[in-house]
């Protein structure tokens, strides 16, 4: 298979949907020769809510700044399925994709049950990263943490970045049930490093770190004086507990101010990114990081209010969202996002409603591009947010760049 058709396969595996579990991803990392009984490289696997690809992005900057060889697993892509897999800061390359899955695709031909979406991304990973001979491998799960697949693969350091509602008919509806699932990453032997946690979920998180007897480490503030290359209050938190994570699994090559030159120039593709200093990219998609967001806005334009393009997916607190966006928007445009799930414009426009009445100017779109070129007449600042298949539709729109539609 070329690029373009392992991909169409690869996409097509979508139809097997969601499955959490360890056993199938383990069994297709065994396969690929990818397995604890092997030498692979040191491992940071990061599990939360929010501020998990920040916290791969600030760890994997570091650590590359420090020379060491570098792999990178993150998800959603925005634009690309190449972005999913990095090695030193580099995509994975089209043929190594095509090659990579090929052989996958062979392997499991007949496996039952068929592996996900999200295992076959995992296991081609893995392999990269072997092949390429990463010495750290910086790992983002994908949802949860006690059956996500990423779980199937050992760690040296563990983190636990904010944990709040999302996913609750995944992973509970409460927070004590939603912490229970990303701890479940912790592992014997495997130091965890968390957040400033609510009470209740760090009490469960507390509590599986005491039964496996292994530290449970709180990230020490930065200096004030740090600067992040990713902007927003919440950044230093996330910054903090990659600094936790790095100095655990390397430790000659850091030094201080290496460290705080890398957390400088980290950068975050659709985290709070500022596009041509007149579009504002955040894939906020819960209330939690509707909050950062505000925050974040209100720090770089504290005298500005933002033309919000909008869309999200179903089964998000839609009302919480835009009840904390609410003290930054002047107008909203809404648009559907490129995906199955997407919730549908008469009910967004039904819930901002319900919080605001109707105080804030609201327009409907059938398509991102008509709703950009409206927005951009506007004379705010335009903010779009909702969902990171949004920010990825509306990169590629502003790049001019080809968009993977079936995004997961």
């Amino acid at each position: 298979m070329d690029y373009r058709e392992s991909i169409d396969w690869l996409y097509a595996t979508q139809m097997f949907g969601i499955k959490l579990g360890l056993e199938n991803a383990a069994r297709l990392l065994e396969s690929l020769e990818i397995s604890e009984t092997r030498e692979l490289p040191k491992v940071i696997h990061v599990a939360g809510t929010n501020g998990k690809g920040s916290v791969c992005a600030f760890a994997e900057q570091i650590l590359r700044d420090a020379g060491v060889r570098t792999g990178l697993f993150t998800s959603p892509h925005l634009v690309t399925y190449r972005e999913r897999v990095r090695v030193s800061g580099e995509m994975i390359p089209e043929a190594n994709v095509a090659a990579l899955l090929s052989t996958i695709r062979e392997r499991i031909q007949d496996w039952e049950p068929h592996p996900t979406f999200f295992e076959i991304s995992l296991a081609l990973a893995m392999r990269h990263f072997r092949d390429r001979e990463c010495e750290v491998v910086v790992l983002e799960t994908g949802m949860g943490g006690r059956l996500d697949a990423t779980t199937a693969v050992g760690a040296d350091v563990s983190v636990i970045t904010a944990i709040s509602l999302d996913h609750q008919q995944w992973l509970g509806g409460t927070l004590r049930e939603i912490a229970a699932e990303k701890a479940g990453i912790l592992k014997a032997d495997t130091p965890v490093v968390i957040a400033d946690l609510h009470p209740e979920a760090r009490d469960v998180v507390g509590r599986r770190a005491l039964a496996l007897g292994i530290p449970c480490i709180e990230a020490h503030p930065l200096p004030q004086e740090w600067e992040l290359g990713l902007k927003g209050p919440h950044q230093r938190e996330n910054a903090a507990l990659a600094v936790e994570a790095v100095c655990r699994v390397e430790g000659e090559r850091l030094t201080q101010e290496g460290i705080r030159r890398s957390l400088a120039r980290a950068s975050w593709p659709g985290r709070f990114q500022i596009v041509d200093d007149r579009v504002v990219l955040d894939g906020a998609h819960n209330p939690d990081a509707a909050t950062s967001l505000r925050r974040a806005w209100q720090e770089a334009f504290p005298d500005e209010k933002a033309h919000l393009v909008f869309g999200v997916a179903q089964a998000k607190d839609v009302d919480a969202i835009f009840a904390n966006l609410l003290p930054i928007i002047a107008s909203v445009s809404l648009v559907p996002i490129a995906s199955e799930r997407r919730l549908s414009s008469p009910a967004m426009k039904k819930s901002l409603e319900s919080v605001a009445g109707t105080s804030v100017p609201t327009t409907v779109f059938a398509t991102l591009p008509d709703a950009m070129e409206s927005a951009l007449r506007q004379r705010e600042r335009v903010l779009v947010a909702g969902s990171l298949f949004l920010v990825g539709e509306t990169l590629s729109l502003l790049q001019g760049k080809g968009f993977e539609t079936s995004l997961q």
